[in-house]
């Protein structure tokens, strides 16, 4: 009762004087914390468990598979057929023998449906997987994109349509809808924001996406698995509580292609690791 008393009193003549004890703010605690998470990544780098993805996801690309018995090795992702490496960082792009832009994850769709001769409807069934059990779509973007690690992000955004997909996801970007009226400049058009102890980058400007573009796809620690960046906008979506967007939708290429015509310059690192 004396110590509680006593201290009490050191508070009271303490805040007479002016004076403070030495206790972190907030801010410095949240910044030490977030400085933390990055070193967790950082000692866990070399260690990524996306290797197994990658792993995996060659062996699906060259093995025959499908309707049509055959690999993906024929598959252009925009540098030519069979080529991969490098051809992540040079996405979205237009693609005249699909007639649209696309993103890494629909071009791979495409060719397993135009090469392999899967069926659109099989394709949208399990695009995403689960921890115990990966789909093989995350398999094959993890090899794809991994084969562009040290390239620079480089979409063309030169034809029409490449322009018009940008253009539309900037729009996206700003439109305000769903129950909570949110849209995705909500939450990533200011600077300073977080949510819990996230920061969430200001996609606006090209500084944050380029940091914010390069880490995707990831393995998420909290999920245990890869995620691709088709999956990361639609849990954005979720999050926004607005219907599930269509797996590879136009909406979706759209707001990726903003997104990394935003990043362009920016050195690939990924996949990266996530908390």
């Amino acid at each position: 009762m004396k110590k509680r008393i006593m201290a009490a009193a050191l508070v009271s003549l303490c805040g007479v004087l002016g004076l403070s004890f030495a206790t972190p703010s907030l801010a410095q605690k949240k910044d030490e914390t977030i400085a933390g998470i990055e070193k967790y990544r950082e000692m866990l780098g070399d260690d990524n468990p996306a290797e197994l993805y990658e792993m995996r996801g060659e062996a699906a690309w060259k093995k025959p598979a499908g309707p049509n018995n055959v690999s993906l090795e024929k598959c252009d992702l925009g540098l030519g057929a069979g080529i991969v490496k490098g051809a992540y960082a040079q996405t979205p792009r237009y693609f005249e023998d699909a007639g649209r832009v696309m993103d890494i994850e629909s071009r791979i769709a495409w060719c397993m449906m135009t090469v392999q001769g899967i069926s659109e409807a099989d394709m949208r069934k399990r695009p995403f997987g689960s921890a115990d059990k990966p789909s093989l779509m995350e398999d094959l973007v993890t090899y794809v994109v991994t084969a562009s690690k040290g390239f620079k992000i480089a979409p063309p955004n030169t034809h029409p349509q490449e322009k018009a997909a940008f253009e539309l996801g900037q729009s996206i970007f700003h439109v305000r809808a769903g129950p909570y009226d949110f849209s995705c400049a909500t939450c990533h058009g200011q600077d300073g924001k977080r949510i819990r102890l996230q920061e969430l980058p200001n996609l606006t400007k090209a500084a944050d996406n380029q940091r914010a573009y390069i880490g995707w796809p990831a393995y998420r620690v909290s999920t245990s698995q890869v995620h691709s960046m088709q999956w990361r906008i639609n849990d954005c979506f979720r999050q926004q509580r607005l219907p599930e967007p269509k797996y590879m939708s136009e909406s979706v290429n759209a707001l990726i292609t903003y997104m990394a015509v935003m990043a362009t310059g920016a050195e690939y690192k990924g996949p990266a690791l996530k908390r």
